[in-house]
């Protein structure tokens, strides 16, 4: 009998870790339960180990551990497991099983596809609404963070020259600093047309990418921010869905005239028309939710912190930690570099708990453990918080507690200490660009070093626990 065959695609928002991780699971399952497997990676990068038309043709099914578009409608007539890249990491096994015992839903479209691919990317029986809304948003912020991070950065560097050598005005104007903040400012300008772009494009395909840019210009130009953009996207996407049943009366022969003149002529004059109303009242929620926030920071920046930490470390990459990441991307663009100061020391400390946990308490951990904890030092210097979920996951009910405890000691004092952080990502690689870097560390380490030692004590309790049932059991 033939190995059973199985394809899998993965991809998480920001690309790099997530990603990854899940591949790397799917790929120890399938060789731990006697099955053929490949996995495509959708990456920062793009993507890597492509799944081509005869992978698909042979494979007996289909594995989607992804927060975002993997054209998943390639897979339309296959047994398809559709989870969150999370699952993919924590539940391999089980979805590989879930295929070879017959339970996976086929994979169909509602409708018949057309060249255009203008169809909304199907869910199976495993997805919900809220998730394929999710998977949408989070496509538009994974193709969005280089711009954040790149345009964030330069802008960061042309402050090491002087607060005012931009200003041509200005007694300590550097010309080369002026040139860094315009390259970075485009970069940040981009930001929400990027974003409402790639939400349309992962609702409608490609016909959806130059609405949605669109309608991410007109919010950006009215000052809608970043909620204006995710508005325009979903608006851009839905209502080039909508020209496609409406037009798919029309010959196959004119399949052509509708991608390249249909779609963007009437999809850009629709969403432009709606949001030509909608940029105004979207302008001032954007408004009111970052004065909100930036009262917040300075009113009471502890209960901000324990929100922020509990948030970030809660599901490590998941969607409440993707809601703080995205509200700190979102301050950034506005000019706010103190909120993301605290999401980034946040989502920093969870691998560093462990990390210094292992250092301090080795003999209550298995090698496999040790070795990974010591590869959570290079994870969590460089702001790749899922380094913690497999220790979490052994023990979620403990180790997740001790990690919020841990993120919320470190965000409440970098908001304490008024550090701010110019870069969504990076880790300690951006401290030459951190206002406040030497504050920032030691928030993070206050943070990572009382986690490790609540963590560590707790690893030494449950080892006497065991060694006390083993000396009863032995009586």
């Amino acid at each position: 009998m033939s190995k059973i065959k199985i394809i899998a695609a993965t991809g998480c928002p920001t690309g790099i870790a997530h990603t990854f991780m899940a591949a790397e699971a799917l790929s120890i399952a399938a060789k731990k339960l006697g099955v053929e497997i490949k996995v495509e990676t959708h990456g920062q990068v793009g993507i890597e180990n492509a799944l081509s038309k005869e992978d698909i043709r042979q494979a007996d099914g289909v594995i989607i551990a992804a927060d975002k578009d993997v054209q998943a409608e390639r897979f339309i007539g296959k047994p398809v497991v559709d989870v969150s890249v999370a699952r993919g990491i924590r539940e391999a096994e089980k979805l590989i099983q879930t295929i070879i015992d017959g339970k996976a839903t086929v994979y169909k479209a509602s409708k018949k596809q057309d060249d255009s691919s203008t169809d909304e990317e199907q869910s199976t029986s495993g997805s919900s609404i809220g998730r394929s809304i999710y998977k949408h948003l989070m496509n538009g912020v994974s193709h969005m963070l280089p711009f954040v991070v790149g345009g964030g950065v330069l802008i960061a560097i042309s402050f090491l020259f002087g607060i005012y050598s931009a200003d041509p005005t200005h007694e300590s104007y550097n010309e080369f600093a002026a040139m860094l903040k315009d390259v970075g400012g485009i970069g940040f300008a981009l930001m929400v047309p990027i974003l409402a772009a790639y939400i349309a494009e992962s609702i409608a395909k490609r016909p959806g990418l130059v609405v949605g840019f669109i309608g991410g210009m007109i919010a950006y130009n009215g000052g809608a921010g970043f909620l204006g953009g995710i508005v325009a996207g979903f608006l851009a996407g839905y209502i080039i869905l909508l020209l496609g049943k409406l037009l798919q009366g029309l010959p196959k022969s004119l399949d052509g005239l509708k991608a390249i003149f249909l779609y963007p002529v009437i999809g850009i004059f629709l969403t432009g028309f709606i949001m030509t109303y909608l940029v105004n009242p979207m302008t001032a929620v954007n408004e009111a939710m970052m004065n909100f926030l930036s009262g917040f920071q300075d009113a009471n920046p502890i209960v901000l912190g324990l929100i922020v930490g509990a948030m970030s470390a809660f599901d490590m990459g998941g969607p409440i930690n993707k809601a703080a990441y995205v509200t700190g991307t979102a301050l950034l663009a506005e000019g706010n570099f103190y909120f993301m100061a605290g999401v980034s020391a946040a989502c920093i400390t969870p691998p560093l708990v462990t990390a210094f946990a292992v250092l301090f308490f080795k003999k209550y951990f298995n090698q496999s453990e040790r070795n990974a904890g010591l590869v959570n030092f290079i994870l969590g210097a460089t702001h790749i918080t899922e380094g913690a979920i497999p220790f979490a996951a052994k023990n979620p009910i403990v180790v997740l507690p001790i990690l919020m405890i841990a993120s919320a000691i470190s965000a409440i004092l970098t908001y304490l200490f008024g550090v701010q952080v110019p870069a969504p990502h990076g880790g300690f690689l951006v401290l030459p660009v951190v206002t406040g870097a030497v504050k920032w560390l030691i928030a993070i380490l206050a943070g990572s070093l009382v986690g490790a030692f609540l963590y560590g004590m707790a690893k030494k309790r449950e080892a006497n626990k065991k060694q006390e049932e083993q000396t009863i059991d032995a009586a």
